[in-house]
């Protein structure tokens, strides 16, 4: 029986000899078994065989009736304390799984005990391989496609993957792997599609898709898990046209970079981008601007290179010339006078449709039935440093 973890071996004696416990814990793997002979090998029963990448032979304790006290109050942190008689030490272990700790120290309370001993699943004691006592790797990157890996996986514990360089056509599907990973940066590469399985890295914060070839983004992303987790995503040098009106549901966004596209238009309701600090969408096709993205609160905002249209104000009389039809009334009285609705009530398309409903100048909603007009905007209302000419919502 193995467990991994992170341990460290406390002795009781240094306090009385004016001495200080040791530093850090090391990552080490904890093994059970029965001495094969040698030194320190000798008598029977139970062995603690503690590994680490320093000592990978190990030191080996001997546990049948030599556990004072086992400390379990933060098991399912993954921590846990076992107090040996003899030598008076206590091994301090944390970061381990709590399921494989739990049944980790059952063991160790059977072989105090001796009891079911010959029971137990355990097998002569042998050193650990380097990798399981070398630290998990957190950081990898990849610059070429000479140094990019067929064959081997990539490691599970990666918080950080770069990519870039690598002639890639499509996101690696080992990477959806990597749950715990942070920050992913495929740039420079030639991806044309992003999968919708990337919304099952739970943990993705940042996201770098700098020039590639993408045409759109998927719009399952936009309602995935993203939702909570991506802070910084840069699209710039693709081909976008356009973004889902539903990317505006990726509200934890506070860094946007959409340079060298060509976007015509901007969601219509970016202004629900409530953490968004940082946006920079120069040098596309923009002629104007959502009447939403007043909403917004900006420290640095990019719009250069854009051919924004001049404006163009309503006319005084001009008004609807059809009748609205009784799709549009009941959208906008669900809205105005906000009445609950959800999937168990309306069909999943006509939800949707009233979340992505637009907000007339005169606070009002309208789903498909509008006049729209173009004026001119102060964008210093929305970014304290700004870098564009004058702009049109």
């Amino acid at each position: 029986m193995r467990l991994p973890c992170e341990a460290s071996v406390v002795s009781r004696l240094l306090p009385s000899a004016g001495l200080r416990a040791p530093g850090r814990a090391a990552r080490a793997l904890l093994s059970l078994g029965r001495p094969s002979g040698g030194p320190g090998g000798g008598g029977g029963g139970v062995w603690l065989l503690i590994s680490t990448a320093r000592d990978r032979p190990g030191t080996k304790y001997q546990l049948r009736e030599n556990v004072e006290q086992l400390f379990t109050k933060f098991v399912e942190e993954g921590k846990a304390t076992i107090r040996l008689k003899e030598p008076a030490v206590d091994v301090c272990l944390s970061k381990a799984n709590a399921n494989l700790l739990k049944a980790f120290l059952s063991a160790v309370k059977l072989a105090n005990s001796g009891t079911h001993e010959e029971s137990m699943p355990l097998s002569a004691l042998a050193p650990a391989k380097a990798s399981e006592v070398e630290k998990p790797k957190t950081r990898m990157t990849i610059t070429s496609r000479k140094e990019y890996p067929l064959t081997r996986n990539f490691p599970y514990s990666l918080e950080h993957l770069q990519a870039s360089y690598c002639k890639l056509a499509r996101v690696d599907m080992r990477m959806l792997c990597l749950k715990s990973l942070r920050k992913l940066d495929l740039s420079h590469n030639c991806i044309k599609k992003l999968p919708a399985t990337i919304g099952d890295l739970v943990c993705l914060q940042e996201l770098n898709l700098h020039n590639n070839h993408l045409e759109a983004f998927n719009t399952a992303l936009c309602s995935s898990t993203l939702r909570k987790s991506l802070q910084s995503l840069d699209l710039s040098q693709n081909k976008i046209r356009a973004l889902p009106a539903q990317f505006c549901l990726l509200q934890e966004l506070t860094h946007l970079r959409l340079d060298d596209n060509e976007l015509i238009r901007l969601p219509f309701k970016i202004g629900r981008l409530r953490q968004l600090r940082f946006l920079s969408a120069a040098r596309n096709k923009l002629p104007f601007l959502p009447d939403d993205f007043a909403k917004l609160s900006l420290e640095n905002l990019d719009l250069f290179g854009n051919p924004f249209e001049p404006p163009r104000p309503l006319v005084p009389d001009i008004q609807l010339k059809i009748p609205l039809t009784l799709l549009e009334y009941s959208a906008r009285a669900t809205v105005n006078y906000r009445i609950l609705y959800g999937r168990h009530i309306l069909p999943s398309h006509l939800c949707d449709d009233l979340d992505m409903s637009k907000t007339c100048q005169c606070g009002r909603a309208c789903l498909t039935c509008f006049i729209q007009a173009t004026v001119t905007m102060k964008l210093s209302t929305v970014g304290v440093h700004t870098v564009a000419v004058e702009c049109r919502t």
